[in-house]
């Protein structure tokens, strides 16, 4: 129930970020979710595409460092404290939320959160037996 993230690493100065998305969309990548995160010198671009190894390959082939992480994809009810409830869970459990960010969809009733967690495994077991629904990769890159 792990869907994989990407991660570039980018030189914190115009354009870089610009640079980023014509090299994904020269390849036919879509990002389907994203974060950044940045300091005064670089920044770490996080995001959930539909071809990895296709992503990965484009920009490794233009001199971007890439990494990859297990990350994982939850449904959460799109009303007040529905992202509460959750955290809630893992809070009660000790379960560390590593970061975490949002995932745009077009359609359907609820929402998507993208989680790293220190833990992976006993998360999604957590999350799973109080009736949270985790979203297998594969179908992730779809949505």
């Amino acid at each position: 129930m792990r869907a994989e993230q990407i991660s570039v690493f980018l030189e914190n100065k115009a354009g870089r970020l610009a640079e980023v998305t014509a090299i994904l969309a020269e390849a036919n990548v879509n990002i389907r979710a994203l974060a950044l995160a940045d300091t005064s010198d670089f920044g770490v671009l996080r995001l959930i595409v539909n071809d990895n190894a296709t992503a990965v390959a484009a920009l490794k082939n233009q001199g971007f460092t890439v990494g990859k992480t297990d990350v994982v994809a939850v449904e959460v009810e799109d009303k007040p404290g529905g992202l509460h409830r959750i955290l809630d869970i893992l809070h009660q459990a000790g379960i560390n939320v590593e970061y975490m960010y949002a995932f745009v969809t077009q359609s359907g009733n609820n929402a998507i959160m993208i989680f790293r967690f220190e833990s992976i495994d006993e998360a999604v077991k957590l999350l799973e037996a109080n009736n949270v629904k985790v979203i297998n990769g594969s179908e992730v890159y779809t949505l």
